[in-house]
């Protein structure tokens, strides 16, 4: 019979004392350099022996000891979203040149996921964690700012309580896009949304609402488009099949709009594709605008008209408030607002 594979069980400081002749302290002062006074003979003994029971640390009870942690949580609604792998990248590029690295988190829509994610990096002593939060009750969150855990809000703007933010003004973009659409004389305007359970939904709607009004033109329920639910779909995204579902219920409509502005770029990526298998033309028959300037928008045909909202600099911004923090005195809050841009491509037609 052949041998039975055995694991190789790893040395410990224990094991090292043991083979050495000494203490386990001595052992851990040796190996952590400390400074306490060791005599040169015990100290080499020490480090051969360790040497030859090829002794690796555990590292992360050392950081956890002395909370050298140089990790920062990132939670996000979810990355299948594109917007939201380019905001990660900028995090991660400024976590790089500090000497940070990054623990990424997909809390997927779910507020329990969030809770759980945020607790289990406060547990594992993240020096901070960058948050696109969900939840619209932050008593949880506040509660562990008050025990020492820096935070940075982004992308959904946490009003309940203090803390570092990076924020976008959301309805300026929705004011944009109408604006945009008003000067290219569409009066026929139609907003298409996930459900406006994110603060930042609903103030692109209010946006859109503005303005209308701005432009004297009325609102009308008839040129609403809300997805009655939100859910995760296999082997593809929410915003994408929502945006197809949407282009359908407005064909089927007895009103059709002549724009359609969508809350986010792959629900309009959805609507396009909806449009376009029905055999409606873009943007002859019916313009479409999305909201984020994501990488994907100028790929598609025909390329698409957007908001920009700079997912990378976003997250390289919020990363450099949170080291910032960490490493600094200062005990203030700061927050940002980044303001939209108007990205024109081709698929608005001017109809006037």
């Amino acid at each position: 019979m052949g041998k039975q594979n055995q694991t190789i069980k790893k040395a410990t400081i224990y094991d090292i004392a043991q083979k050495a002749g000494t203490s386990t302290a001595t052992v851990s002062r040796v190996l952590s350099n400390s400074s306490y006074p060791t005599s040169r003979e015990i100290r080499k003994k020490v480090l051969d022996t360790a040497q030859k029971m090829n002794y690796t640390p555990n590292l992360l009870g050392r950081m956890l000891k002395k909370n050298e942690s140089r990790d920062i949580g990132v939670i996000i609604p979810n990355i299948s979203n594109p917007f939201y792998p380019q905001l990660v990248l900028g995090i991660e590029t400024e976590a790089k040149k500090h000497g940070f690295n990054i623990l990424l988190c997909n809390s997927f829509r779910d507020v329990s996921n969030e809770k759980k994610y945020i607790e289990s990096m406060y547990q594992k002593q993240v020096k901070g964690i960058i948050l696109s939060t969900i939840s619209e009750e932050h008593g949880f969150l506040k509660k562990l700012c008050e025990n020492g855990l820096k935070i940075v809000g982004f992308d959904q703007n946490i009003e309940d309580f203090q803390c570092n933010k990076i924020s976008f003004d959301f309805t300026a973009g929705g004011m944009m896009a109408v604006d945009y659409l008003v000067s290219m004389g569409h009066k026929k305007i139609a907003f298409a949304t996930s459900p406006l359970t994110r603060r930042s939904r609903r103030e692109i709607f209010d946006g859109y609402k503005l303005g209308l009004m701005k432009n004297n033109i009325e609102f009308s329920a008839d040129y609403l488009y809300v997805a009655e639910l939100e859910k995760e779909v296999e082997n593809g995204t929410f915003e994408f099949e929502n945006g197809i579902k949407i282009a359908r219920k407005c064909l089927a409509s007895k009103k059709l709009p002549t724009g359609i502005f969508a809350v986010n770029d792959v629900t309009a990526m959805g609507i396009m594709h909806g449009l376009l298998s029905s055999g409606v033309k873009i943007p002859e028959d019916i313009s479409v605008i999305g909201f984020d300037n994501i990488e994907f928008s100028a790929m598609v045909n025909p390329p698409l008209t957007t908001i920009n909202q700079p997912a990378f600099e976003t997250g390289r911004l919020a990363c450099k408030v949170l080291i910032e923090n960490l490493e600094g005195d200062e005990s203030d809050y700061v927050s940002f607002k980044l303001e939209p841009s108007l990205v024109q491509r081709e698929s608005v037609r001017n109809v006037k």
